[in-house]
């Protein structure tokens, strides 16, 4: 049965605000108390969390020798085949560890190229790797299929029949996944309009082969297609390309187009230059779109502390972990996959790495609206239809009651149990 966590009322909250955030960490110190008091009562899953929270606290406190030791009483509790909280604990333990090599190691480059699991450099092998990750994410969780079904709704909506030429500017298209299902529905219309998209992306092979497909699929639609790859450079020496405002000006607008843009899990990588962001926002507004959809992790990973970045990280992804272990096989090689590499590389990240090396800067959805109505934007609201099309996606293909669909701010937000994951927001 799917469960909900918000209404449709924006006073209700399937994000967690500032308020909430205060509730939440008092009721982590509760937590750490009871553990203290009473072991006896505990569970192990709540006894190893408060472990990795005490090696945290350490650290951040520069005990380094004790955090060592707490680190080897961990690894020993925590395996990459285990249950959901074992194969977490691996990630966290390991992220850690790299964070206290920073400290501890006299040679950087060691805490730098963590390549054997969670491959962070740009060599060909591991961004094969991450993509491969990407694939099998986007295969056995509803993740990425949710946001970008829902985002393809809100364009085909806000485009109707009247518009024959539409412009779409896909932030980090990646492999292209989300737009067969749209071009399908573009080429079932009468007439069927022409359709070019605009992709961004830090990997030319990749970015060619992406418009390969789509281009061939569109032709066998008989859909009037273009695709046009927007190649950001990706300088290991300089990793500022695809967060400069400039890239706007690159791309093409022609004046009988009706556009949309499209930033699924784009817009945090702009976090780190908030003014930055504010540009490419403007910019964004100053091209007068039709629609722009925008999907992001519903969590705090940018908070400027290090240990409360921790316990948000080590919340949302214990969620993310368990649904994984209630959807798939413990011997599943996707999953083992997923975890390892995809979420263990954001692990890392967010866990491991400190300022202009930190890439996963995530916020919730209330702080996006924030930023986003002050710029000029106004939320547009997501439709019945569109929801009905995401609860009919998690019923089919996810049958789980742990998955949680909420309704707030006229926004759609996916969760495990009561943990909001993902929000997906629809603006002009």
């Amino acid at each position: 049965m799917l469960g909900s966590f918000g209404s449709s009322s924006s006073q209700s909250h399937p994000h967690h605000d500032e308020e909430s955030s205060d509730h939440q960490r008092r009721r982590f110190t509760a937590t750490t108390t009871t553990i203290t008091t009473t072991t006896t009562i505990t569970s192990p899953a709540i006894q190893i969390r408060q472990l990795l929270i005490s090696c945290g606290e350490l650290i951040s406190r520069s005990d380094f020798s004790a955090a060592k030791r707490l680190l080897t009483i961990l690894s020993t509790n925590s395996s990459p085949f285990g249950d959901s909280t074992e194969r977490l604990v691996h990630q966290f333990t390991r992220a850690l560890s790299l964070r206290l090599n920073r400290y501890i190691s006299s040679t950087t480059n060691h805490f730098m190229t963590p390549v054997e699991t969670t491959p962070t450099d740009s060599s060909s092998s591991s961004l094969a790797l991450i993509q491969s990750s990407y694939l099998s994410l986007n295969q056995v969780t509803p993740f990425i299929r949710f946001t970008q079904l829902t985002a393809n709704q809100a364009i085909l909506e806000a485009i109707n029949g009247n518009h024959q030429a539409i412009h779409i500017v896909d932030f980090d298209i990646n492999h292209g996944v989300q737009w067969p299902p749209l071009m399908q529905a573009l080429a079932d219309r009468y007439p069927a309009p022409t359709l070019r998209i605009t992709g961004t992306g830090n990997d030319l092979d990749t970015l060619r082969r992406t418009g390969d497909r789509l281009a061939k699929f569109a032709h066998s639609l008989g859909l009037r297609f273009q695709f046009h790859p927007l190649y950001i450079a990706n300088n290991n020496n300089n990793r500022d390309h695809d967060e400069d405002p400039s890239i706007i000006s690159s791309i093409v607008l022609l004046p009988d187009e009706t556009l949309a843009i499209n930033c699924v899990f784009y817009l945090h990588r702009l976090l780190k230059d908030r003014e930055k962001l504010r540009i490419f926002l403007h910019r964004v507004k100053s091209m007068n779109p039709k629609i722009v959809t925008i999907a992001e992790k519903e969590a705090n990973h940018n908070h400027p502390l290090f240990l409360q970045r921790f316990i948000e990280a080590l919340d949302y992804y214990t969620a993310v972990f368990d649904s994984l272990e209630a959807t798939l096989p413990p011997g599943s090689r996707e999953r083992m996959t997923v975890e390892q590499v995809w979420f263990g590389r954001e692990i890392v990240d967010i866990v491991a790495m400190e300022g202009d090396k930190r890439k996963e800067r995530h916020e919730r959805f209330r702080s996006w609206e924030v930023m986003l109505r002050s710029c000029g934007f106004s939320n547009v609201a997501l439709s019945p239809f569109a929801l009905s099309q995401a609860k009919l996606l998690l019923r089919l293909h996810y049958p789980s009651e742990g998955y949680q669909l909420g309704v707030s701010s006229n926004s759609f937000f996916l969760g495990w149990q009561n943990q909001p994951l993902f929000s997906i927001s629809s603006w002009r």
